[in-house]
């Protein structure tokens, strides 16, 4: 079957879409009055652009002309509605006005500036009041306690103690030379040798032989302990040694009279030097003794002998 008139036939037979060819319009074909061949169909047939959904139908221009459009911009649209137009719509909501801007542009909020300020002088005004309250609560002690337990009083500071000049005095302990010992048998004094520390260069000699000695009675020592004995005398070439006698007994090992000058050939000008013992004296009188006893070697000079109180060594 063709589109148009092929003669006598059914109308189940026709083209229904025959109208829409050339040879169909011409044989008298018309569109069905529903839509699609479809009875009281809602939809139309139109031709293209003819049909406008929820608008009037707008007419075709001819051809190189611009259809009119609805409106213009800026016109409101006739199919648009805002919500709050339609029923149950919100309240159209108003704008949020902002705050005023004050001071040259800064926002408008709490000056914190002001606020620091304010925070410093609070704090500045307890660190005054507590350091008030601090002084006058060391000035009501003092007055309630007096000063003289915190603060020394001018003549504690200034005045030394008992004690102190006692030390003082104890330090300045006996010293003889030796022409105020005591001399044993044989011994004497002489100054042909130089050298010799004692006034007028005076020395004792002729210690070298058995029994020889020479005597100190030593007075003043302030206390009981140990001392320190200190013994000027000359030797040369050999070192030498003797017997040392505190208090009527030897003390000890032999008193080393070395010869730490180093003096050779007999010359006891250049051998004058100097030794120490530490021997234990009693507090007030004592005797102490230089003795030349068997075994012992006794070519010395002596000179002067002195005192100090404790261990030492100068």
């Amino acid at each position: 079957m063709t589109s148009g008139n092929n003669g006598a036939s059914t109308p189940e037979d026709d083209d229904p879409f025959g109208y829409l060819y050339a040879d169909g319009q011409a044989n008298g074909a018309q569109p069905p009055s529903g839509g699609y061949g479809y009875p009281n169909s809602v939809n139309r047939v139109r031709s293209v652009g003819q049909r406008q959904y929820g608008q009037p139908a707008q007419q075709t221009a001819a051809y190189g002309q611009v259809p009119q459009q609805p409106g213009g911009y800026g016109s409101p649209n006739a199919h648009y509605a805002a919500p709050e137009t339609l029923p149950g719509g919100g309240a159209p909501t108003a704008p949020v006005q902002q705050p005023a801007r004050t001071g040259g542009g800064r926002s408008g909020g709490p000056n914190t500036k002001g606020l620091l300020i304010g925070a410093i002088a609070v704090v500045a005004a307890v660190v005054i009041g507590i350091g008030v309250a601090m002084m006058g609560g060391d000035s009501q002690n003092d007055k309630a306690g007096g000063q003289s337990s915190a603060t020394p009083s001018a003549q504690q500071s200034s005045e030394p103690s008992a004690s102190a000049s006692g030390s003082a005095q104890a330090a300045d302990l006996p010293k003889t030379d030796a022409k105020a010992l005591n001399l044993g048998t044989g011994v004497t004094t002489a100054s042909d040798v130089p050298g010799a520390s004692a006034d007028g260069g005076i020395y004792v000699s002729g210690l070298n032989q058995p029994g020889a000695s020479v005597t100190w009675n030593v007075d003043g020592i302030p206390k009981s302990g140990v001392y320190t004995l200190f013994v000027n005398y000359s030797t040369a070439d050999e070192d030498q040694s003797m017997t040392l006698i505190v208090n009527g007994k030897p003390f000890g090992s032999k008193l080393n009279l070395g010869n730490f000058a180093h003096a050779k050939g007999g010359d006891f000008s250049k051998g004058w030097t100097r030794t120490f013992a530490w021997p234990t004296l009693n507090k007030g009188s004592n005797t102490i003794s230089i003795a030349c006893q068997n075994g012992d070697k006794c070519n010395v000079l002596l000179d002067q002998l002195s005192l100090k109180e404790g261990q030492v060594k100068d």
